[in-house]
């Protein structure tokens, strides 16, 4: 599956940048919307939430705490949702392409995976020039960016492929996904800090793998810590997972994909 990845890897690339071109093509200020629409996201994050709803986080005297807090947690979890969904989806989306061309089904999702890190890249590039120019930089601890972002990618990308396989055969697993995200979204501390839920609640916020995150991408952002690495088992063993079961899925129902398309 690999190798056929890296021989179709110009395939890959070339419609992740067609995908991102065709997204802008025939505004009249193409991809500067790439950049507008998560400039204005931030900015409202930071200076509608954090100055004039006065909106501030326990324990921390800064008036940008809550807005870059928020920034880190519905960031990244756009980035994860929009490839869940995506990889779920593309094989429904693309049925017609798979019936009448030989090339390597997995490439589908690893489209689906570099078109979302272009666009999380472009949302974070933002962002940390707006902790730049606010004097609000992580320093050194950012570079902790990198693993939780591969753990985070693993997991949708594994739960994406897994129920995408499936979903050609039962369309209902995408519209359950759709019901299943939102409660999943206020399930994970992005919107609110975990000192302010109450100890039944937070035991089952604990057994959601991107609670581990979640907080790890805030320890970043808002303090300039590094996250607690011991938090990061569980996502790491669900990502694991997910990665096998993807897999197995798929090379088990694969050759079958194309009759129910």
């Amino acid at each position: 599956m690999l190798a056929g990845l890296w021989r179709y890897r110009s395939f890959v690339l070339g419609m992740a940048r067609r995908e991102f071109e065709a997204r802008y093509r025939g505004s009249a200020l193409g991809t500067v919307w790439a950049i507008a629409s998560p400039l204005a996201m931030i900015f409202i994050y930071t200076v509608v939430f954090g100055h004039m709803m006065r909106a501030r986080l326990s324990g921390v005297d800064d008036p940008l705490a809550y807005g870059i807090f928020l920034c880190a947690g519905v960031l990244t979890w756009n980035m994860f949702a929009e490839i869940l969904q995506r990889c779920v989806n593309v094989f429904v989306d693309q049925g017609n392409l798979l019936k009448k061309m030989s090339f390597p089904r997995a490439t589908l999702p690893a489209i689906v995976v570099v078109s979302g890190i272009v666009n999380f890249a472009i949302v974070l590039g933002i962002l940390l020039v707006v902790l730049v120019l606010v004097g609000r930089f992580p320093g050194w601890p950012l570079v902790a960016f990198v693993p939780l972002l591969a753990l985070h990618l693993s997991f949708a990308l594994g739960a994406g492929v897994a129920l995408g396989v499936v979903n050609v055969f039962f369309r209902d697993v995408a519209h359950a996904l759709a019901v299943m995200l939102q409660f999943w979204f206020w399930f994970t501390p992005i919107v609110y800090p975990l000192d302010l839920v109450g100890e039944p609640v937070r035991s089952v916020i604990a057994l959601n793998p991107l609670t581990g995150l979640a907080l790890g991408y805030q320890a970043i952002l808002v303090h300039g810590q590094w996250p607690v690495w011991s938090a990061l088992v569980a996502p790491l063993a669900v990502s694991l997972f997910t990665l096998w079961l993807a897999r197995y899925t798929f090379r088990t129902l694969a050759g079958e994909m194309a009759d129910h398309l």
